[in-house]
C-alpha cells in the first residue's frame, strides 16, 4: 500500500508566481529523461518560459534546451512581475498545455504539478470551463473521486456543450462509488467480525491480516483484511489503493473459500463497479439498433452519388455557399462542426469524427465514422460517446483508421498523425467510386477555425502535417477555386 496517503494535503496554492515557479523547479528534474511523456513535458516546459518571458515584465530571451530552461525560468520568474491585467490568453493557454502533458505522464509528481497548476488558473479566472475540467480529470487520477465529480459538475454548469462526454463520466464514477459501497456492506455482512478491526490503522490491520494468512489461519486473517478495507473506505483513501487491496483480498479468498455462492456474490459486484468506472454506465449496449457498415459496405453507400467535405475553417463561415452545399447528394462534416445554413448547408449525412471528444455525437446523421489510432480506446470511446437513435449506420473496426490500416501508410511513410479530413478524404479517394469528390473550404486553418463554441478553445494541433496533407490535396486536384478544390 505504498500510495496510500491523503492527497489533500498536496500544495494547492493559487499564486501565478509560485506556479511558474514549481514549473520551473519541475523542469530541471526532467534532464536526461528517457520516458517520452516526460520529454514530451520538458518540451511544453520550454514552451512555457517562451511566453511568459514576452508576457511578463521579464526580458524576453531565447528558448535554451534541457535544464538550461528551467534555470532560465526561475532567473525570470524571480525578476518578473505578473501582467497587472492578470493571467494574458497566451500564459493561460500555455499553461494548460504544461497542464495536460504533465497529466498524461501519470506520475504523482507530474500529477500534483497538473493540480498546482488548474488551481492556479482557477485562481486567476474561477469561471475558467479548462480550468474546471484539468482540476476534475486531475483529481480522478490522483483517486480522489469525490472532489473530481464536484469539478466535473462545476464545468457542466459553464458549458452548454457536453463535447469530452463529462456527464457520463460523472455518471460512471457515481455508479461505480454505489457499488463499491454494496461490495464492502456484502463483505461486512459475511464477515462481521471485521467490525472490529475497521477502525484500525488501515496498513497496520492490514499486514496483520497477510501474516496470518501466511500461517494458514484465514478464520483470524479474513476479519482483519476485510477491517483494513472498511478503514480504507472511511478514511476515503485514493480509489487505486482501495481496488488494489480489493483485488488482493478476493484472490486470497478464492485459494481458501468452502462457499462458492458467497465469493461469487462478491466477485460479481467487484467485477461490475471495476467495468463501470473504466467504461461508464452503457444504457443501451445496441445503440439504438445501429446497423455497423463495413470498408465494402461504406463503398456501396457512396457509389455514383456526388459528395463534399465541408472544412470547420473561418472562410466557410462566411461563404454563403449554404445552398449549393445541400445541392450535394452527401455531405461530410467533422468533429466539431458548426451549423449555419447560409454558409455551412443545413445537411449533414456523414459525421467523421475523431474518438477522443464527443461533440455533435448527438446530432443526427445517416453514418457516423469514428476514427481512432489504438483500437481499445476507440472501442472505450465507442461505448461511452456514442448516441442511440443518432446514426442509423457506424462505421465498424475495417474503417477505425483508413490512413493506417487500409493505406498502410506507416510512420516512416507519413510521420504525422492524420487529421479526421484527411482520413476521410484519403478513404473516398481510395475508394474512388464518386463522380464528384469536393472540398469546400480546405485551407488548413489558415483563416482560423468555425466550430462549435465549446471547441473554438481547442488548440490546432501540432501533432498534424497540415503542410503535407496541403500537398497530397493538390498534387491530386483537377480544379481550385477561392472555395472550392475539385478532385473529381
Amino acid at each position: 500500500m505504498t500510495r496510500v496517503q491523503n492527497r489533500r494535503t498536496a500544495a494547492r496554492g493559487g499564486e501565478l508566481e509560485d506556479c511558474l515557479r514549481a514549473c520551473a523547479v519541475h523542469s530541471g528534474k526532467l534532464v536526461g529523461s528517457l520516458d517520452r511523456r516526460r520529454t514530451e513535458l520538458a518540451e511544453q516546459l520550454r514552451k512555457l518560459l517562451v511566453v511568459f518571458s514576452t508576457t511578463g515584465t521579464a526580458t524576453p530571451a531565447p528558448a535554451p534546451a534541457g535544464g538550461a530552461a528551467g534555470a532560465l525560468l526561475k532567473r525570470a520568474v524571480k525578476g518578473a512581475a505578473v501582467p497587472a491585467g492578470g493571467m494574458p490568453d497566451a500564459l493561460l493557454d500555455a499553461l494548460l498545455a504544461v497542464a495536460n502533458k504533465a497529466l498524461e505522464c501519470g506520475y504523482d509528481d507530474e500529477l500534483h504539478l497538473a493540480l498546482r497548476i488548474g488551481d492556479t488558473v482557477l485562481a486567476q479566472r474561477k469561471n475558467s470551463r479548462a480550468g474546471w475540467r484539468l482540476r476534475a480529470r486531475t483529481l480522478e487520477a490522483l483517486g480522489e473521486e469525490r472532489e473530481a465529480v464536484e469539478a466535473y459538475e462545476r464545468y457542466l454548469e459553464l458549458t452548454t456543450e457536453d463535447g469530452f462526454g463529462v456527464a457520463a463520466r460523472i455518471d460512471g464514477l457515481r455508479r461505480a462509488a454505489e457499488r463499491e459501497r454494496e461490495l464492502l456492506a456484502l463483505l461486512r455482512r459475511q464477515c462481521p467480525a471485521a467490525d472490529g478491526f475497521a477502525a484500525g490503522p488501515a496498513t497496520d490491520v492490514w499486514a496483520e491480516g497477510l501474516a496470518l494468512h501466511a500461517h494458514g489461519d484465514w478464520a483470524a486473517a479474513e476479519p482483519r483484511l476485510v477491517g483494513a478495507l472498511l478503514a480504507l473506505a472511511a478514511a476515503e483513501a485514493p480509489v487505486a489503493d482501495r481496488q488494489e487491496l480489493l483485488s488482493q483480498y478476493l484472490d486470497l479468498r478464492t485459494g481458501v473459500t468452502t462457499e462458492p455462492g458467497a465469493l461469487t456474490e462478491a466477485v460479481a459486484l467487484y467485477a461490475e463497479q471495476r467495468r463501470v468506472r473504466m467504461r461508464g454506465p452503457v444504457a443501451d449496449p445496441t445503440v439504438g439498433g445501429v446497423d455497423w457498415i463495413s470498408l465494402g459496405e461504406f463503398r456501396n453507400r457512396i457509389a455514383g452519388r456526388s459528395i463534399c467535405l465541408i472544412a470547420n475553417s473561418g472562410r466557410v463561415g462566411e461563404s454563403g455557399l449554404g445552398t449549393r452545399i445541400d445541392d450535394y447528394d452527401l455531405v461530410v462534416r467533422f468533429n466539431s462542426y458548426r451549423i449555419d445554413a447560409r454558409h455551412t448547408g443545413s445537411r449533414t449525412d456523414i459525421h467523421a469524427t475523431i474518438h477522443k471528444h464527443g461533440f455533435n455525437w448527438d446530432k443526427p446523421v445517416t453514418t457516423r465514422l469514428v476514427f481512432g489510432g489504438v483500437s481499445g480506446d476507440w472501442k472505450h470511446s465507442l461505448r461511452n460517446r456514442l448516441v442511440p437513435g443518432a446514426q442509423r449506420y457506424l462505421g465498424d473496426e475495417s474503417l477505425r483508421w483508413p490512413v493506417r490500416t487500409i493505406g498502410r501508410l506507416g510512420s516512416d511513410v507519413w510521420s504525422g498523425i492524420p487529421t479526421t479530413g484527411f482520413n476521410m478524404l484519403w478513404l473516398l479517394d481510395f475508394l474512388d467510386v464518386s463522380p464528384t469528390l469536393d472540398l469546400i473550404g480546405f485551407d488548413f486553418y489558415e483563416s482560423g477555425a468555425y466550430r462549435v463554441p465549446e471547441a473554438m478553445k481547442l488548440a490546432i494541433t501540432s501533432v498534424h502535417e497540415y503542410t503535407s496533407e496541403k500537398a497530397w490535396v493538390m498534387e491530386r486536384a483537377q480544379s481550385v477555386t477561392d472555395m472550392r478544390i475539385s478532385l473529381r
